[in-house]
């Protein structure tokens, strides 16, 4: 017996792409736009003015030793030369990040409502977490092309499993008697879920979001093989041109950038205290 399920999966790639082609032109079109304008956005102060907004708001978050290790973080990747490659990370993430979150919150959420939908996308969010990530550029690539749009793709499917699962969890695990109150003074369900079940959810949510981001990170370098740029492109040079002094600084500048995410995010889903 021989089974190709490849060739299916080919055809409904092919099939996808000749019926929905001015659709994909249309998101590529928008996602450019977006990680673009994020870009400028990134790039328009000087690197000193924008590492001591982040250390600022590290220090207001977490306190001192976080916004020094950012600060100091921050300055060695500057010092090195690898700033704006950087920042054009940070942007891919953040887009990549933004758009998981879009899809993967109210997924969630519905999740949550509806065991029926929770049993379905299981096995799916379980494929796209298991998958290895290079199969994921394959048909990205085939519908936008080369560039940081494909890219983003494939890190969205990657990334966005954490937030569907722990959004379902926060939700899930609001405890049942909050809930009945709720109902009992009279909410209605748009009530219940904006103003009790998210709100005890938040510290859930925002570990959802902190996985997110990180993933997001871990895919820097599969998509710079596509043309994503960033720091992926510069570890790749180092890679292929065997310059492992440029490699070695792209790895750690990957790092701290990993690191800077999680103090932030982290802390955002903590008790606050107060700045020391």
């Amino acid at each position: 017996m021989d089974v190709r399920i490849g060739e299916g999966f080919e055809r409904l790639i092919d099939g996808l792409k000749e019926r929905f082609d001015p659709l994909f032109h249309a998101v590529a079109d928008g996602l450019t736009a977006a990680i673009r304008g994020l870009e400028g956005l990134l790039l328009l102060a000087p690197s000193h003015v924008l590492i001591a907004l982040i250390a600022l708001a590290s220090w207001r978050l977490s306190g001192v030793g976080s916004a020094v290790l950012c600060a100091l973080g921050l300055e060695l990747i500057d010092a090195m030369g690898l700033w704006r490659a950087t920042m054009e990370t940070l942007a891919l993430v953040l887009s990549s990040a933004c758009v998981s979150l879009l899809l993967g919150i109210p997924l969630g959420i519905l999740a949550s409502y509806n065991r029926w939908l929770a049993r379905g996308l299981r096995p799916l969010l379980d494929s796209m977490q298991t998958m290895p990530a290079f199969v994921y550029l394959i048909p990205a690539v085939l519908f936008f092309r080369l560039g940081k749009v494909p890219g983003v793709v494939a890190t969205v499917i990657f990334a966005m499993p954490p937030a569907v699962r722990l959004t379902q969890l926060g939700i899930q695990q609001v405890p049942r008697d909050v809930v009945e109150a709720a109902i009992a003074f009279g909410s209605t369900p748009r009530q219940l879920l904006w103003h009790v079940q998210l709100p005890i959810a938040l510290p859930t949510l925002l570990a959802g979001v902190n996985q997110t981001l990180m993933l997001s990170l871990s895919m820097v370098v599969i998509s710079a093989m596509i043309g994503a740029g960033g720091l992926g492109e510069q570890v790749l040079k180092g890679i292929t041109q065997l310059r492992i002094g440029l490699g070695f600084e792209s790895g750690i500048a990957v790092v701290i950038l990993a690191i800077v995410l999680d103090r932030l995010t982290h802390a955002l889903g903590q008790p606050r205290s107060r700045p020391t």
